[in-house]
């Protein structure tokens, strides 16, 4: 231990002699910190740097317009008008030849072409053959490795928006034509065509009980009088005109009701479409809410406006709910039955409660406005104060959907029922009113004989007539009372909401919370334990070109206190008959007999080794962390890290070069180069060709790797430790080479040497 000692106190004096050793050793502790350090700072937060990517778009879209929605189309001129907001490319808005000869001669990474058709495409959605739209993309793949994948993004931003686009087009137009309707069953001509279904009803009432009356004095006659046949035929004539006047009328009747049936179907349906994109529209709401404050502090008056924007949206929605309970309070008033006045006030209620929540949400979305334009304090609590008021109001919201479908559609549905059960019956009286006739008129072949059948026949006629008649007359009720009652108002007003803040919420139905397990800080910090143990390893390689790993014959001598070692050491020896060469000058073990081993020898040089690599990684990783600012939760582990990353990198490439020469610094890089490829610090280990996933555990970097993660970021049980161990573990084949077979490599590699240099050119 003594000689080791002094071989490394000798080395640090003569590394420290004078000022250009001093600068030299400075330059062996700087470099691997500049090589680390430059590589990390490049790839700091690529992605977000992206602004000055050139990527052009030709918009050739032609625009869709139907007969059926009188609304025109155009796709692609509200993506173009979307993507000059966008500004995460530098898009560039040219017409379809330039766009294409941008990217072949370079001008442009890629080229993104709308062609003429593509809105007609996107609406054959609603016709029975489907096409399916298609984007022209163009990428010039050669100018760099990375940008084509970051392109391809670009271009899945242009389809998303494009999706987005369409669903919310699709929704205001639906949200445009349910306004319409409403607002045509509020128009005169409406009221003019309720009046008239409502008086066809009630005449075909009254002409049913007119015939049902005939009917029964039919049949009176029929019981007491056989003798006057003449009158009989005459009654007969007058039965069939009846009958023929009440089908007409009846006819009208079916019409009216069919449509009064179809149009209260509609309003169920609507009122709880409507009702359900209310409760949906919180959930891109909060999505709003939590990006708006994830970006406090370099967008705030932007941040601003949006809150005031959804504070306005807000108000309007709770105005909706206001108008809706008045509606249904004055249709509650209008009932007849006790039952459906309860439905009706609970529901009053529940739209009162809904307007009570988004009226406190709309003040919150106030207060956070005013918060972050004067500079809020505690932003976590108040954006989770808005969030609370959000889920409260989406609550409330569900409630009111809830309640409706439960108890106020049963209702609705139950009428159109009515309606529809009223139109059958009447198909029923018409057929009676025929069998009534057919029957009639053929008394005159034995009108003995079916008297008494006639009889029968003509009061199961009458009592359907009454049956339907009754029908027609509280169907008449309830029109009047569902037409007169509000409910166009109601619906009305909650239509009355804001369109465009719908359709957008229904252009996006679903986020996702992305949730970060052991998060990093940013790119640079993920690539940072990467390019930090590859420096380790390059300042390990280093070491080895600049300095001597063999302890000359000088230093030996002085070592053992003698001017020179004897001339006897050098000279060829026999033992037991046997001729020893003499060992050569400088050569490893060449001062045994004296007392100073090979193993001496390289314990006490790897010893300066050892310190200016620990220099090296307690550069890197403190400036890693003080002066690029890489995440790291527990800095004494992840300089251990380094600090053991440094003790076996050294000590590898120490003892390879010791063994075999300039081969062995050779084998040195080409670990370096293997270690690059299959350490799985750039992609994952799993995604490389099978060779590298094959020496993956068989190389040391992957096991720095993540040690050096887990130390910036958090472990998961003991995974840091047993990453260390792993690492450690390095250092016992390398031992073994440098102390135990070292003799017979040495062996080798002096005969490897001595031919190559007998060829004077190696």
């Amino acid at each position: 231990m003594r000689i080791i000692w002094r071989i490394f106190v000798q080395d640090v004096l003569h590394a420290t002699r004078n000022v250009i050793a001093i600068i030299v050793a400075m330059g062996l502790v700087i470099v691997p910190a500049l090589y680390a350090w430059f590589n990390i700072a490049a790839s700091w937060d690529p992605y977000s740097n992206t602004k000055a990517l050139k990527v052009a778009v030709a918009n050739d879209d032609d625009g869709y317009k139907s007969d059926l929605i009188p609304v025109k189309v155009n796709v692609g001129e509200t993506v173009v008008s979307a993507l000059r907001a966008n500004h995460d490319l530098d898009w560039q808005f040219v017409d379809h030849d330039q766009a294409v000869d941008g990217v072949t001669s370079g001008d442009y990474y890629a080229a993104i072409v709308i062609p003429n058709g593509f809105s007609s495409d996107m609406m054959t959605l609603f016709s029975s053959k489907v096409e399916h739209a298609k984007l022209e993309y163009y990428v010039n793949e050669k100018i760099n490795p990375i940008a084509p994948e970051i392109m391809d993004q670009g271009a899945g931003t242009v389809a998303t928006t494009i999706d987005q686009t369409f669903a919310k087009t699709i929704g205001q137009v639906g949200l445009d034509l349910a306004s319409q309707v409403l607002k045509y069953a509020q128009s005169p001509e409406m009221q003019d065509y309720v009046k008239s279904a409502t008086g066809n009803i009630t005449g075909a009432r009254d002409q049913l009980n007119t015939a049902a009356a005939q009917l029964d004095a039919y049949a009176g006659l029929l019981g007491s009088v056989n003798g006057i046949l003449d009158s009989t035929n005459q009654l007969l004539g007058k039965s069939g005109s009846a009958a023929d006047g009440a089908r007409t009328a009846l006819d009208q009747a079916v019409s009216g009701a069919n449509s009064v049936s179809s149009a209260l179907s509609g309003a169920s349906g609507t009122i709880g479409t409507a009702l359900s994109q209310s409760a949906a529209a919180y959930d891109e709401v909060s999505k709003q809410v939590d990006e708006a404050f994830a970006n406090i502090g370099t967008q705030t008056d932007q941040i601003s406006k949006v809150l005031a924007t959804r504070q306005a949206d807000v108000e309007t929605m709770a105005a909706a709910f206001g108008a809706f309970a008045d509606a249904t309070a004055n249709m509650a008033a209008s009932a007849s039955s006790q039952a459906v006045k309860d439905v009706l006030n609970a529901q009053v209620q529940r739209a009162r409660d809904a307007q009570t929540a988004l009226n406190g949400l709309a003040d919150a979305f106030g207060r956070a406005s005013v918060g972050v334009a004067g500079g809020m304090a505690d932003v976590n609590q108040n954006s989770d104060q808005l969030k609370q008021e959000i889920a409260g109001a989406r609550a409330a919201v569900n409630a009111v959907g809830s309640d409706y479908q439960s108890n106020l559609k049963p209702q609705l549905d139950s009428l159109a029922a009515s309606l529809s059960d009223a139109t059958g019956q009447t198909g029923t009286v018409l057929s009676a009113l025929d069998g009534v006739v057919s029957n009639v008129s053929g008394l005159s072949d034995d009108l003995g004989g079916g008297v008494a059948g006639l009889t029968d026949v003509m009061g199961k006629a009458s009592a359907a007539l009454k049956d339907s008649a009754a029908k027609l007359d509280d169907l008449a009720g309830k029109f009047s009372s569902a037409v007169t009652s509000g409910l166009g108002d109601g619906l009305s007003s909650l239509s009355g909401a804001d369109p465009d803040t719908i359709a957008a919420l229904l252009s996006a139905p679903v986020s996702v919370n992305r949730v970060a397990v052991f998060p990093i800080a940013n790119y640079g910090s993920q690539m940072a334990p990467f390019y930090t143990i590859l420096s380790i390893w390059v300042g390990a390689i280093v070491l080895a070109a600049m300095l001597k790993v063999t302890v000359s014959d000088r230093q030996k001598a002085r070592i053992l206190g003698l001017s020179a070692l004897p001339d006897s050491l050098f000279e060829p020896r026999t033992v037991a008959g046997i001729k020893i060469p003499a060992p050569g000058r400088e050569a490893p073990g060449n001062a045994a007999p004296l007392g100073i081993l090979p193993h001496h020898e390289y314990l006490g040089r790897y010893g300066i080794f050892m310190l200016l690599a620990l220099l090296q990684s307690t550069l890197v990783c403190l400036g890693d962390i003080y002066f690029l600012g890489v995440q790291a939760d527990h800095v004494l582990q992840f300089l251990a890290v380094g600090w053991l990353a440094s003790i076996v990198f050294s000590n590898i490439v120490y003892t390879l070069t010791v063994s075999f020469g300039d081969i062995g610094k050779a084998i040195a890089v080409v670990l370096l180069v293997m270690q690059v490829a299959g350490a799985g610090g750039t992609f994952p280990i799993q995604t490389l060709p099978g060779f590298f996933q094959a020496v993956y555990p068989w190389l040391p970097f992957p096991h720095g790797i993540d040690a050096m993660h887990s130390a910036m970021a958090g472990a998961y049980g003991n995974e840091y430790w047993i990453s260390m161990l792993e690492l450690a573990m390095f250092l016992l084949p390398s031992l073994l080479l440098g102390l135990v077979l070292r003799a017979p490599v040495m062996r080798l590699n002096t005969w490897v040497i001595r031919n190559l240099e007998s060829t004077k050119v190696m």
